[in-house]
């Protein structure tokens, strides 16, 4: 099977002790509506942001390359290497 592109808009929030921690992901059809569901999570009551990014991969063999940041919006962490 050939690498499919998944584009994922993913909101940041803070829990009960101030961390940030993920909040739910949602896959987008193209990179410009994930970009666009983004920006809309960030501006969420209680989000402190969200980021918009594209992973390409296999899924036959769950293969997967590191995720491609396509833009943050509000009060993201620096370090996105677990997505």
């Amino acid at each position: 099977m050939a690498d499919v592109t998944y584009y994922v808009a993913l909101p940041f929030m803070q829990d009960e002790s101030g961390d940030m921690v993920a909040g739910a992901a949602e896959e987008c059809q193209s990179a410009t509506t994930a970009l666009r569901r983004a920006e809309m999570m960030s501006r969420i009551p209680g989000s402190i942001g969200a980021v918009a990014f594209s992973r390409t991969g296999d899924p036959m063999i769950g293969e997967f390359g590191d995720a491609h940041l396509l833009r943050k919006f509000g009060n993201v962490p620096e370090d996105l290497s677990g997505l």
